[in-house]
């Protein structure tokens, strides 16, 4: 092989290896050969450049290697990050965060990515623009929504340091939203038959993950589980469920043929699974020809336990064309200006416009420290039409205002002499409508209040098994809204004289769950209550920026339902 047949393989070499580099590489060749020893003259003369060229070719090689791993580098896939919602998505990305491929597992993943070119781009980019198609599509607008971040790495150190990151980078965006979706994420090991089975369901490796840890708690199948929402499944797992729920589209069919609107079509509906609360349910709104339904169906007999109807403001006509809207941010500072705060100064700040019977209004809600504050702002000229602050686990204000100027929201004006019915007047007409004397209920209460500025009277009781919910006018006894619901089951009786564990004993249990010391916990609250002739002990109390709520039954000391919500 002569020194031309060298050159030209070496070319080739170069050339497959680290394309457009082989000019660069030849160059510093030869600058290497001018520090070349020279050989001496008893050497044959051709024999320097047979070793020029070999020196050359080491360089060439070394330079091809570390050329081709760089490359192999960039194209090695070293971390899998999967969004799951309902929507399945996963993402594979390489040690620099680059995104190398994007997956669409099914139908509404293929919705939410549509033409997003995100092969290519920093993961964190092609994240932001994943949350943002799924609040555009209304996956994560429910408080209960849930979205699950999954980070599946073979370096345990590298996979929480992203599963952090992008779980502060997804609630940063969904705050930005006012979106309240609550935030799952776990990192994984490799594992050859979770991702076997994930997919032969079309779902990702951290969805089948969390259907593995809900099989532990009951006889469920794979393929049944991989049908449900994370929202489901992250309720299921929080409850421990040991039963397969009856899933939305279920729900949604029990609460259509109730409603008489199974055939229609064009109407709007909503299912909320609410399987973490006592009992487990579903809830289902349903909007047609001027008509809101609401129904609770039990999420595992189908109970329908809650119905209700009534006008539907969301079909109220908006103001005409041209009508003003003061906008969301001239609402947001009316809200705060009232409260007397600023916009730092406050948390959890949500805004939200409605109309309320063709009047467009700003529904404000934020918390300072302990402290939660409502307003309901015209949208029109500013003016504050309901005001309500509340602080945890007590102290309750509420402020109904009359129309007034915004930068002076004043107190309304309680009703004249003569115009109260009273709460006694208010009680009998809602007896008298239900067909019951005040001996014939349980549990009768009755709550004077105002309602945008009118004088109201919330008037419940029981019989037997059946709430009655009315609120009657103040002022003439006309009955404004009306609301029966049926529980099921015997209602108890009050229990017998020192069966009730006492509230110290409530607290001791919660604490010890929640696994703290009263010492060690903030604004512990402790409230007697009975509901549907059940005795029980309402137990609330914060660590940090975490909040706890435990229902403890007052016999027997049963952690009846708890709740832990962290800000």
């Amino acid at each position: 092989m002569n020194e031309q047949d060298v050159l030209q393989k070496l070319n080739t070499a170069v050339t497959h290896a680290t394309p457009n580099q082989l000019d660069d590489i030849l160059s510093r060749c030869q600058e290497r050969k001018g520090t070349v020893i020279p050989m001496t003259n008893n050497q044959p003369k051709k024999h320097w450049l047979r070793y020029a060229i070999a020196a050359c070719l080491s360089l060439v090689l070394v330079g091809a290697a570390a050329g081709g791993f760089l490359l192999h580098q960039a194209k090695t896939v070293t971390s899998v990050v999967s969004l799951d919602v309902n929507p399945s998505i996963q993402l594979q990305v390489n040690n620099s965060e680059k995104v190398l491929k994007v997956q669409a597992l099914n139908a509404e993943a293929r919705e939410v990515l549509a033409d997003m070119p995100l092969e290519g781009t920093h993961l964190n980019v092609a994240v932001n623009a994943i949350v943002g198609s799924l609040l555009q599509h209304g996956y994560l607008d429910s408080i209960s929504s849930a979205i699950l971040i999954s980070v599946e790495d073979t370096n345990q150190q590298r996979a929480e340091k992203l599963q952090q990151e992008l779980t502060d980078q997804v609630g940063s965006a969904l705050a930005g939203q006012q979106s309240q979706a609550s935030i799952l994420s776990q990192t994984l090991t490799s594992d050859q038959q979770l991702q076997d089975q994930a997919a032969e369901n079309n779902i990702s490796v951290g969805k089948a993950s969390l259907i593995q840890t809900i099989q532990q708690n009951g006889d469920f199948t794979f393929d049944q589980l991989a049908a449900l929402s994370v929202e489901e499944l992250s309720q299921m797992a929080k409850a421990q469920a040991t039963q397969m729920p009856i899933g939305r589209d279920k729900a949604l069919e029990i609460a259509k043929t109730h409603a008489d609107l199974l055939s229609i079509s064009a109407l709007t509906q909503e299912v909320d699974p609410e399987l973490d609360e006592v009992p487990p349910h579903y809830e289902v709104e349903l909007h047609h020809n001027g008509l809101e339904y609401e129904y609770k169906i039990h999420a595992y007999t189908g109970e329908i336990i809650y119905s209700s109807s009534q006008k539907d403001d969301d079909d109220a006509t908006p103001p005409s064309t041209g009508t003003t809207d003061i906008g969301t941010e001239k609402a947001k500072s009316i809200a705060l200006e009232a409260a007397g705060v600023t916009a730092s100064q406050v948390q959890n700040l949500r805004v939200e416009r409605d109309y309320d019977d063709g009047r467009l209004e700003y529904e404000i809600e934020f918390y300072v420290g302990s402290t939660e504050y409502d307003y309901v702002i015209s949208g029109v000229d500013g003016t504050i039409l309901e005001q309500d602050v509340e602080q945890e686990g007590g102290s309750h204000t509420t402020q109904p205002t009359q129309p007034t100027q915004p930068t002076q929201p004043t107190q309304p004006s309680q009703p004249s002499a003569g115009s109260d019915i009273g709460a006694e007047k208010a009680k009998s007409i809602a007896l008298s409508h239900a067909g019951f004397t005040a001996s014939q209920v349980q549990s009768l209460k009755v709550e004077k209040d105002y309602d945008d500025g009118r004088l109201e009277y919330e008037v419940e009781f029981y019989a037997g098994t059946t709430e009655y919910d009315y609120t009657i006018s103040g002022t003439d006894g006309t009955i404004l809204k009306q609301d029966k619901e049926e529980h099921g089951g015997s209602q108890t009786t009050q229990p017998s004289a020192g069966s009730d564990i006492g509230a110290e004993k409530a607290k001791s249990i919660a604490l010890s769950d929640a696994g703290f010391t009263a010492s060690q916990v903030q604004n512990l609250q402790v409230e007697k209550d009975n509901d549907d002739g059940r005795l029980e002990y309402q137990v609330e109390f914060r660590v940090g920026s975490t909040e706890y709520e435990y229902t403890i039954s007052a016999n027997d000391g049963t952690i009846l339902e708890k709740d832990i919500d962290k800000d």
